[in-house]
């Protein structure tokens, strides 16, 4: 059963589960085949004989699965230190970074341009991320502050304090009115914000809380940590609904929600990526042939979400297959560790963004090679 976009947002949108994790996740829908019935008594009618017979229905041809084919198109240069996060808008048509220079750029999706710098915070940033809205970026910074920056006025608007120590991940909810914010104090914060207040501080972790995201109607959220655990939480009563743990708790770099929020895809330090079925509690696939060992590299659904992208500490962009678990592209060209990745939201366009010895931001496109 291949699973795309239109799957995870469905009902059966369930992916095949690997070999040794057991059966199908969910029913599979019978296909239109017609059985012979044998004739009895409440049978209809039989035809007439000298009806003309139709045409076999030809078999169907099973389709070769698709394959990415993706070439370098942009290189953005303007970082001074190691980029550490990269988001396209909502409505793709800007493409977000920050580094450890202090700095937020904005950047043209399209030509690649500069539009604006953010500066403000007075120590390196981990993470940034667009309100759903468009109106506000928020950046997660060293400097134990969250800051939100207008992007009608360009302008920083709010400063959220609270956390005591490195602020190391953040996310908005899908309305735009929270925020949920992770770091080195082991916390996750939840904030209002258009007051720029704490609503809630989860005691999440027991180590630096490395990434945090709501699920797609805002009514879950989910973290992940250097202690190797993803946990769940209600965001409404700030309860925790459920963990999921490895047998041997690698360090959890990165996660994020299937559309559906069935599945939770999770990047660990011991070079796996892991596709975690949110009601078993399940692992239901691992993909694997990057190194990840020491850093938090993000991990994503590539455009048409029926393949996973990642970074990978050996200087290049790993594509999988969602169903195979195959590689099914390498792209080449950083010169050091690539630890960010991002996919546009409606075109087949990735970025990802690499470390000290590099600092470039490289576009990526989607052309197949048989003109698809």
């Amino acid at each position: 059963m291949e699973v795309d976009g239109e799957d995870y947002k469905h009902e059966n949108g369930i992916p095949e589960q690997d070999e040794e994790h057991g059966q199908r996740g969910g029913s599979t829908p019978a296909e239109d085949v017609k059985e012979p019935v044998a004739t009895t008594a409440l049978s209809p009618p039989a035809q007439d004989s000298t009806a003309q017979t139709p045409a076999p229905v030809p078999e169907p041809k099973l389709e070769t699965p698709y394959r990415p084919n993706y070439k370098p198109t942009y290189m953005l240069s303007g970082h001074s230190r190691s980029i550490s996060s990269i988001k396209f808008s909502p409505d793709g048509k800007m493409l977000a970074s920050c580094a450890a220079d202090k700095l937020v750029k904005l950047w043209d999706a399209d030509t690649g341009d500069i539009i604006q710098t953010f500066e403000g915070h007075t120590e390196g940033i981990s993470d940034v991320a667009w309100s759903n809205n468009g109106e506000f970026l928020a950046s997660a910074s060293d400097d134990k502050t969250v800051r939100l920056w207008s992007l009608e006025t360009y302008t920083e608007v709010k400063v959220l304090q609270g956390h005591t120590n490195f602020v190391f991940c953040v996310n908005f909810s899908p309305s735009s009115t929270m925020l949920a914010s992770g770091g080195f104090d082991e916390t996750v914060r939840v904030w209002d914000v258009a007051r720029g207040k704490t609503l809630k501080t989860l005691p999440a972790h027991s180590d630096p809380v490395t990434a945090v995201t709501f699920n797609h109607d805002g009514t879950l959220i989910g973290s992940c940590a250097m202690d190797g655990l993803i946990r769940i939480w209600d965001t409404e009563s700030g309860q925790c609904l459920k963990t999921l743990a490895d047998d041997d708790n690698p360090i959890c770099s990165h996660i994020k929600f299937t559309p559906n929020s069935r599945f939770i895809l999770a990047s660990t330090q011991d070079s796996t990526i892991r596709l975690w079925n949110t009601q078993t509690s399940k692992c239901v696939k691992t993909y694997t042939g990057h190194t990840n060992r020491t850093y938090c590299i993000f991990a994503d659904f590539a455009p048409g979400r029926k393949h996973i992208v990642s970074g990978s500490e050996d200087m290049k962009v790993y594509l999988w297959d969602l169903q195979t678990r195959e590689i099914v592209q390498v792209l080449d060209g950083h010169r050091d560790v690539v630890i960010a990745v991002a996919s546009h939201p409606t075109r087949r366009l990735i970025a990802s963004a690499a470390m000290e010895k590099d600092l470039t931001i490289r576009l990526w496109a989607d052309e197949p090679a048989n003109g698809a």
